[in-house]
């Protein structure tokens, strides 16, 4: 019978990194930026909302925590949000609004008072 061989340290350092490694990139893919990088297939379809007379339109992704709304006031002024691990937030110019996306898709929005 044949002895076992024992894996060098070598390849044990090299297993450890890929594992690191991989675990890193599910998090960038899970969590993280590199959501946008997901297959089209796998964000649902865009659901249509009305935020403080702003129109939205929003999708969720399935795979990642992670969501996306173009939110227009008619042809005047649009903004995009993608929220990819965490929420985003932005802010308008022609109306004064500030909006926030979260990752479950929950679109918010606040008018901003203008001084001066």
């Amino acid at each position: 019978m044949p002895a076992l061989r024992r894996p060098s340290r070598v390849t044990a350092i090299y297993l450890i990194l890929a594992t690191v490694l991989l675990a890193a990139g599910v998090f960038a893919v899970r969590e993280g930026p590199a959501a946008g990088l997901l297959p089209e297939a796998t964000w649902g379809g865009w659901r249509s909302q009305e935020v403080l007379h702003w129109s939205a339109h929003i999708r969720v992704n399935a795979w990642a925590h992670a969501a996306e709304a173009e939110i227009h006031m008619g042809k005047a002024e649009s903004i995009t949000l993608k929220a990819y691990g965490e929420a985003a937030h932005g802010t308008t110019s022609m109306d004064p609004t500030a909006f926030t996306l979260t990752p479950d898709g929950k679109l918010t929005g606040r008018e901003l008072t203008v001084t001066g």
